[in-house]
């Protein structure tokens, strides 16, 4: 079955000018029938994100990651809650939220779980059909389906909950040509016109952790409500050091574009990171987003320069004869990986690289991973020791561990 641009490129995806060979190589992409889905997902919509300072918040996406600033939503525009920042790069799109009125409820997110995404928005071509498959299926439904008309037309919109206080706001855009949703307005940063090519292109997966028993659960709901299939799993000793452990299994839309691994923590003599995060976030939530890259080497070098920090990877994960072997030849030497402390792992589909950032707040809860895709389907299983061990002594350096 071949892949039509016009039926499975997103709003933001054709902004953005991809096509749909581009989305294969970025993201894993494959041909999917929705005709028989009965939650037939396009793709990513939004992430969006309550932190203690949107309008500094934005200007860090900005001026670090290169994004472009597209619409706003605030006192100004008649909204006397919050401020909002959409931010793009490439087909990603952010909504960075901050209260503004002292009763506002995002003011009462933040306190109790500081910053983090608050919405993993799925763009859908029928949001009535999604909720009532949802409802069907035992969903929270948190807004039934409505409309929002401005001048830029008809947003058809609704939210279901997912693990934690996180929830799932679904959104067809097919008949709506505004910059982001009615009581936005369009807006723009001075150098917005003048960007080079954006650093970060396509969001890969964004990660969910859960609480000790839950994973299986949400797996169950996202299976049973949404049609979402499971492409991976890593237990026992896939993820784990002599301290600490954590098992993971990763959920997929029909189309893979929309990939959400869910962590719990397991069993072990000191907390693991998922732990870590569970307690600072006070409960479930996003750990991190993968953001797709064409050119991971120039991303992470732009980023370091920007003031960005990585996890570190010792040199002896480099010299390892054994992974050298597996992962034989790449686009680069591996000696430029071993600059940049990027991973690199091989599956039967390929390889890929990625790297890992330390957490972007105040607390040790949300990061970001770059990846670059070259064949490989896979998450870097091979990667997860030394990326554990990583995360693990940065735990340690925190007193957390």
């Amino acid at each position: 079955m071949g892949l039509e641009p016009t039926l499975t490129l997103t709003e933001q995806e054709r902004r953005a000018a991809l096509d749909i060979e581009r989305l294969r190589r970025l993201v894993g992409l494959v041909p999917h029938d929705e005709s028989a889905d009965p939650f037939p997902v396009t793709g990513w919509d939004a992430i969006e994100w309550v932190v203690g300072n949107a309008t500094q918040t934005a200007h860090f996406y900005r001026t670090v990651f290169g994004m472009d600033l597209v619409a706003y939503s605030g006192p100004e525009t008649g909204n006397r809650d919050h401020v909002a920042y959409v931010l793009v790069s490439g087909a990603i799109r952010f909504v960075v939220k901050g209260g503004v009125a002292p009763d506002s409820p995002l003011l009462d997110h933040h306190r109790r779980h500081g910053d983090g995404v608050v919405d993993i928005a799925l763009e859908v071509p029928d949001v009535d059909r999604c909720v009532a498959h949802a409802r069907s299926q035992g969903a929270t439904v948190l807004e039934e389906p409505h409309d929002l008309t401005d001048e830029y037309g008809t947003l058809r919109v609704a939210a279901i909950a997912t693990f934690g206080d996180t929830r799932h706001s679904l959104v067809d855009r097919s008949r709506y040509r505004g910059p982001y949703r009615p009581g936005y307005v369009p807006r723009t940063a001075p150098g917005n016109g003048s960007r080079p090519e954006p650093l970060v292109e396509a969001l890969d997966h964004v990660v969910g952790n859960v609480e000790l028993g839950k994973m299986d659960e949400w797996v169950a709901f996202y299976n049973r409500v949404m049609g979402f299939t499971n492409l991976a799993e890593f237990i026992g000793d896939d993820i784990a050091t002599e301290y600490s452990a954590l098992m993971s299994k990763v959920v997929a839309n029909g189309n893979h574009r929309v990939k959400i691994p869910l962590n719990e923590p397991a069993i072990a003599r000191r907390r693991s990171q998922v732990d870590e995060y569970l307690d600072f976030y006070q409960g479930p939530g996003v750990q991190h987003l993968a953001l797709a890259t064409s050119d991971i080497l120039r991303t992470v070098d732009r980023l370091r320069a920007a003031g960005i920090e990585f996890l570190d990877t010792p040199d002896a994960y480099y010299e390892d004869p054994e992974l050298r072997a597996r992962i034989g030849k790449v686009r680069v030497p591996i000696e430029e990986l071993q600059r940049r402390r990027i991973l690199v792992d091989r599956d039967e589909d390929g390889y890929l690289l990625q790297i890992f950032t330390k957490p972007i707040g105040d607390r040790p809860t949300v990061f970001f991973e770059l990846i670059e895709r070259h064949g490989s389907l896979g998450f870097g299983k091979g990667n997860f020791q030394a990326l554990f061990e990583a995360l693990e002594r940065e735990q340690a350096r925190r007193g957390n561990l």
